[in-house]
């Protein structure tokens, strides 16, 4: 389950894409896409050396070797789901697409390989789909109409202004601006969803990160593993009950042993948060 928070920020994110939404077009998908490359691997990297340690500490039993031949033919079998990454990132860099189109472009893919090559659903089953696709895009709509209206309220309210007044009269560093954030982010994350903190709280704390010097594509990324990590904590924690559900455990048995998780998922926050180059570089890079 912790493993799951890579998805959030690791590119094609839709959460990535929320924030760009919530920042007004301030921040571009692309530069949060790139932005999350290396803080994704770096948090994949730390949860595989924790499991690789448990693995052998414990004794986990190794699995079979995949012989050659099984591991060429599972890896073309692959590649067309990950043309799909390919035509959005790629689409984007090379300036063939925007963001949007690429999205566009990626769906009608996704499409064409889900009922022509893998054939996974019947064609009985298409209306049930669009059914289903359209309740979600409904969903993340009424999120974002909504979360326009309260940063519109918020903007007549002068609450930008009060919330930077509010943590400049704390303090006027950065980095303990940053600590502050981080614990009030990860308060929220435990008792809200990912998409409607988002929207919510962008248009507030964005004025305020800005007002001290911090860049909005780094923030976008801090805000994002913080959320990500209230996902997989209680009361609320969706990734951790649907995890539970699926794995068919209880969610104290996951709570008891999860903890070294928890440490090492702060630990890349803390990292991410005050190196920003790991999140600054690619966009650079890219001139962005």
């Amino acid at each position: 389950m912790s493993a799951s928070l890579q998805a959030i920020i690791i590119p094609p994110s839709h959460n990535s894409v929320i924030y760009s939404l919530a920042t007004g077009g301030v921040v571009s998908i692309t530069s949060l896409f790139l932005a999350g490359v290396i803080p994704g691997l770096l948090l994949g990297f730390s949860l595989m050396l924790l499991c690789l340690f448990y693995a052998y500490r414990d004794k986990h039993p190794k699995g079979e070797p995949v012989p050659i031949r099984q591991a060429i033919r599972m890896l073309g079998d692959a590649v067309w789901g990950i043309v799909t990454l390919v035509i959005v990132l790629g689409g984007i860099l090379t300036g063939v697409f925007t963001p949007i189109e690429a999205g566009a472009v990626a769906c009608v893919w996704a499409f064409f390989v889900t009922m022509f090559i893998y054939r996974d659903y019947k064609w009985s089953e298409l209306p049930l789909l669009v059914y289903k696709t359209l309740q979600t895009v409904a969903m993340v709509l009424t999120l974002v109409a909504t979360a326009s209206c309260f940063g519109y309220v918020a903007a007549l309210m002068q609450m930008p202004a009060k919330m930077t007044e509010f943590f400049v009269a704390i303090s006027s560093n950065k980095y303990v601006l940053l600590m502050w954030l981080n614990i009030m982010l990860l308060v929220l994350g435990t008792a809200l969803d990912l998409a409607p903190l988002l929207l919510i709280c962008t248009p507030i704390l964005l004025p305020v990160v800005k007002s001290f010097g911090i860049d909005p594509v780094h923030f976008g990324i801090v805000m994002l593993l913080n959320l990500g990590i209230g996902l997989l904590t209680p009361p609320v924690g969706t990734t951790l009950f649907v995890g539970c559900a699926i794995g068919k455990v209880s969610v104290d048995e996951v709570m008891r042993g999860i903890w070294p998780f928890y440490y090492v998922m702060f630990t890349v926050l803390m990292i991410v948060t005050y190196v920003p180059w790991l999140s600054l570089a690619l966009p650079r890079a890219f001139g962005f």
